[in-house]
């Protein structure tokens, strides 16, 4: 049926006349995942026609003409999303060396990131907090072509209250230095939520318990209450965006998802009734379980500060408990890396942390093509290799649904049509 569609497209073309028939490529490679069945399609050609795919599919017929990219034995992917970046942060920032920089430095220090992040094979990311609107300034220059980096949805500076996690807490008061997404009370939260939207929020990100990177709080509390929380989530609603919440406690977690959160983000110390909740309200969890690894053998290395230390060291390995309870319970994952607490560039990481927790490779696949995309609201954009979508595509050597290691190693990276690694 396919290949029928195809014809029938090019003796449309062809009536209009020559001069009306867009440029064709064509990607072919030995295998490409269908990322919905979990299986993989042999023979696989992908036609594209400027940003967008017009056909994909096992041994289509390629138009005359057409421009040919021979991928060989390698297998095609969707273009991979993640949805839990800091896209203008590195791991050094998690120490007092933040203090010292400035907006400028920070944005092009995201410039870096955002190249390094497509290359990896991310093609699409949800930013979720940055200093100074860095990220919506970073996302509009890529969409301008002025530098190279995935698409992005992005945050601005996350909501939190005074001395909660998403507030400046390594200045000493004499500084008098507040976050400039800080907000009490329900008419504060109200306007910080509507400012973000106005200097271009596409998503937002709110802090709704204490953190692991951020002094004086407990990762376990909650911190914005229910009238706050709906309020917040209530008006991104209605302004037509989604809403973030880091939460690691279980009544944060509880009190998000009440109050209508479309991700949880974290989620470490989830218990059995935010497991119920989150299935009963089909909430998105968005662990973050690689960075356990990298954060604590590199924490001498960035500076680390020894109170932060101390609280990942109890945090992160509980995490894994209780999210590998959620996954085996079938709360909704969407992948998210929290990258920049390690480096960018190696998001694929998470992977195979997922797949240690219980799932298939298979699964975890999905949960940075297809449920990503659910989460973004971008399911007729991204996340699969589907006629109409983006021309967003990856290739990688070996076999992903049997060790999906294989993504640590992205060969080729194709973003609207346009290759930006690989030949």
């Amino acid at each position: 049926m396919k290949a029928i569609a195809v014809s029938i497209l090019l003796f449309a073309y062809a009536a209009a006349g020559a001069a009306d028939i867009p440029a064709i490529t064509a990607v072919k490679a030995a295998h490409m995942v269908d990322v919905r069945s979990g299986k993989l399609v042999d023979q696989a050609v992908v036609l594209i026609s400027g940003e967008r795919i017009t056909a994909a599919g096992s041994q289509l017929t390629i138009p005359a003409g057409a421009t040919v990219i021979d991928l060989g034995n390698k297998t095609l992917l969707p273009g991979l999303i993640d949805a839990h970046t800091h896209i203008t942060g590195r791991p050094e920032d998690a120490g007092y060396s933040i203090i010292a920089k400035s907006i400028p430095r920070i944005t092009l220090t995201g410039a870096h990131n955002a190249l390094t992040t497509l290359r990896a094979g991310f093609t699409t990311i949800r930013d979720v907090g940055a200093d100074g609107y860095t990220d919506i300034g970073l996302r509009d220059a890529i969409n301008d072509g002025d530098v190279p980096g995935p698409r992005i949805l992005a945050s601005g500076p996350p909501l939190g209250i005074t001395g909660g996690h998403c507030d400046d807490t390594m200045h000493a008061p004499e500084y008098k230095s507040i976050a400039l997404g800080v907000a009490d009370g329900v008419d504060e939260a109200l306007k910080v939520t509507r400012r973000n939207i106005k200097y271009g929020a596409d998503v937002i990100k709110i802090c709704a318990t204490g953190g692991v990177l951020s002094f004086g709080d407990d990762p376990r509390t909650s911190q914005y209450t229910l009238e706050e929380l709906k309020a917040i989530i209530g008006e991104a609603h209605r302004l037509g965006r989604k809403a973030a919440a880091h939460a690691h406690g279980g009544d944060g977690i509880r009190l998000a998802v009440l109050a209508g959160i479309d991700s949880i983000e974290h989620g470490s110390y989830i218990d059995d009734e935010g497991i119920k909740l989150m299935k009963e309200h089909k909430t998105y969890l968005v662990p973050t379980l690689y960075l356990g690894d990298w954060l604590i053998d590199n924490a001498e290395a960035i500076k680390l500060p020894a109170p932060l230390l101390e609280k990942a060291k109890v945090v992160l390995p509980q995490a894994r408990i209780n999210i590998g309870k959620a996954i085996k319970a079938g709360v909704p994952i969407a992948f998210g890396t929290d990258a920049a607490v390690y480096p960018h560039g190696l998001n694929a990481r998470e992977f195979a942390v997922l797949v240690k927790l219980g799932m298939t490779p298979a699964q975890a696949i999905r949960t940075a093509t297809v449920n990503a995309a659910d989460l973004l609201g971008w399911s007729d954009k991204v996340g699969s290799i589907e006629a109409g979508k983006y021309a967003d595509l990856i290739a990688v050597d070996g076999a992903p649904l049997n060790d999906v290691r294989a993504l640590e190693q992205v060969q080729w990276v194709m973003k609207g049509g346009a290759v930006v690694k690989g030949n």
